[in-house]
């Protein structure tokens, strides 16, 4: 009778998961509900583009650092698509919004994107919290006094390594990578 979560089209798991985050904020932090009434402006949609698949030779040359992978849009892709089956993405997704970050010239998107990463990522029991320590956490809060493009620097240098440490080693093992390294 009851096929589960995997009956639902991937939106409306997408969506779903959207709202919990939402529902986390709001339950975290009830001063916040503001937040949800006026919500961030939505990104609008991009049609996905399509990414041209490595050659096995280029894929090789991943295994010389994450760098190498996140620099690389298919790489990067791939080593998101293969944290999410570790359901450990918020990892990847922190670190992308903290480059996309950087790149933001203008004031007010610099403290509304330092405002959403802190809450997603950085705050504890955030939506997406990541795994940093409790210093990383106070210099983080500490830097968002002062806005610049390094404000993160410090999360984000953690998080890289967790990854480049942690999951970088057991995505090189994985299927995913190895069948891009003989297609």
């Amino acid at each position: 009778m009851c096929k589960g979560l995997a009956a639902l089209p991937q939106t409306c798991l997408e969506r779903a998961k959207e709202i919990k985050s939402k529902l986390g904020v709001l339950l975290q932090k009830p001063e916040n509900a503001i937040d949800l009434i006026i919500p961030y402006p939505e990104k609008t949609e991009k049609k996905p583009e399509k990414l041209q698949k490595p050659a096995p030779e280029e894929a090789a040359q991943w295994r010389e650092g994450l760098d190498r992978v996140l620099n690389n849009n298919y790489g990067l892709t791939a080593f998101r698509s293969f944290l999410e089956s570790e359901f450990s993405e918020e990892n990847i997704e922190f670190w992308m919004a903290c480059e996309d970050y950087k790149k933001t010239k203008n004031p007010i998107k610099m403290s509304t994107k330092a405002k959403k990463i802190y809450e997603d990522f950085i705050q504890y029991d955030g939506p997406r919290e990541v795994n940093i320590d409790h210093f990383t956490k106070e210099v983080t809060l500490r830097n968002l006094v002062d806005l610049s493009p390094s404000t993160f620097d410090l999360a984000q240098r953690k998080i890289f390594a967790l990854m480049e440490n942690d999951s970088f080693g057991r995505f090189l093992r994985s299927e995913l990578y190895q069948e891009l390294l003989v297609n």
